[in-house]
């Protein structure tokens, strides 16, 4: 089973609001550099607004900004925005209550499960846009805001 691509295209989309650090990109540019459609960038920055982790300007130069320093943003929040549900999900259906199997996998996965679960909440936890943002530059060797090269060959 696939999981969801809305948690890293919305770090993506965050990181790279934080390092135009403080100009408006459109949704356009942000969609190039993600690689999606900018109806997808717009779906993913509504519900970071609504979150309050970014804001929009209007009107021409307009675009996303964060509304938080980058700082303040960890992957562990982002994640809880764009994700819903468990992270690992259970039978859809309660197994046989007559298998030995079936009425005990459950409560001998759940521990396990629990601790993995933690354990990349605590992960995401100590990470923020910040810390994502600075290992983008140093490996993009940037030595200037890239708003000072053109954006859609930066990204």
């Amino acid at each position: 089973m696939a999981t969801s691509s809305r948690f890293v295209v919305a770090v993506h989309v965050l990181t790279s609001l934080a390092v135009n650090e403080g100009t408006p990109v459109r949704s356009e540019e942000l969609a190039f550099s993600a690689n999606t459609n900018p109806t997808v960038i717009r779906a993913l920055l509504g519900r970071l607004a609504a979150a309050r982790l970014t804001t929009s300007q209007l009107g021409a130069g307009g675009g996303a900004l964060l509304a938080k320093p980058p700082e303040k943003i960890t992957l562990l929040e982002v994640y809880n925005i764009m994700e819903q549900g468990d992270l690992f999900a259970l039978h859809r259906s309660t197994p046989s209550k007559v298998c030995m199997v079936g009425k005990n996998i459950q409560a001998v996965l759940s521990p396990s499960l629990d601790r993995a679960r933690k354990a990349m909440e605590d992960e995401l936890a100590g990470v923020s846009i910040a810390d994502v943002m600075k290992d983008v530059r140093k490996r993009g060797n940037f030595k200037t805001p890239p708003r000072a090269l053109s954006f859609t060959k930066l990204v």
